[in-house]
C-alpha cells in the first residue's frame, strides 16, 4: 500500500474525531448523561485539560497547556517520521502509526482551539467507570495495540523483519 493510504487513515481519524466532538458540544451539556447501553455505556460531555485519562490536569493552565502541546507536537513529528521511514509493506505497523497520528492530531486540535480535550464515551460496570474518552483516544489505543501485536508475535508473513525495517536485509 502507498504511504498516502496511511495518511488517509490518519485524516479519517481526525475528521471522525472532530465531527463527533462537534456533535457532543452541540447536543450535550456538561451535566448530561445519556444511557446507550444501560449499566455499561453512556454518552457524556467531559472537558479534560490534562492528557490521557486526566494526567497533568492539576498543572497550572498555561504551563500544562504549553507542555501538553509541545509533547503532542513532538509526538506528531515522530509518528510522521516513522510512517515516512517505514517500509511500505509494513502494513500493520503503518496502520498503527496512522491511527496514533490521527488520534494525536485530533486531540492536539482540541488543545489548540479549546485549551482542553472533549471526551464523551463513558464505559462502566456497576460503580467502576473507565475515564471518559473519545474517538482520538480510541484510535491511539487501537494503534498501540497493533504495535504491541508486532512486538509479541512478530510480523505476519510478507511483512518486513526488524532487520529489514532498519534497512539491513536478513541473511
Amino acid at each position: 500500500m502507498r504511504r498516502s493510504f496511511y495518511l488517509l487513515i490518519a485524516a479519517i481519524v481526525v475528521v471522525l474525531d472532530q465531527l463527533s466532538k462537534w456533535a457532543v458540544l452541540a447536543r450535550l451539556s456538561p451535566e448530561d448523561s445519556h444511557a446507550v447501553i444501560p449499566g455499561l455505556f453512556n454518552l457524556v460531555r467531559v472537558e479534560n485539560p490534562g492528557i490521557a485519562f486526566g494526567l497533568l490536569a492539576g498543572l497550572s493552565l498555561s504551563m500544562g497547556l504549553i507542555l501538553i502541546i509541545a509533547v503532542s507536537a513532538a509526538t506528531l513529528a515522530l509518528l510522521t517520521f516513522l510512517l515516512w521511514r517505514s517500509p511500505v509493506a509494513a502494513t500493520r505497523s503503518n496502520v498503527a502509526f496512522a491511527l496514533i497520528l490521527g488520534g494525536a492530531a485530533g486531540n492536539l486540535i482540541d488543545r489548540l482551539f479549546r485549551g482542553k480535550v472533549v471526551d464523551f464515551l463513558d464505559v462502566y460496570l456497576r460503580d467502576y467507570h473507565w475515564p471518559a474518552f473519545n474517538v482520538a483516544d480510541s484510535a491511539i489505543c487501537i494503534g498501540a495495540g497493533l504495535l504491541l501485536l508486532d512486538l509479541i508475535f512478530g510480523h505476519p508473513a510478507g511483512q518486513p523483519s526488524k532487520q529489514q525495517w532498519a534497512g539491513h536485509e536478513q541473511h
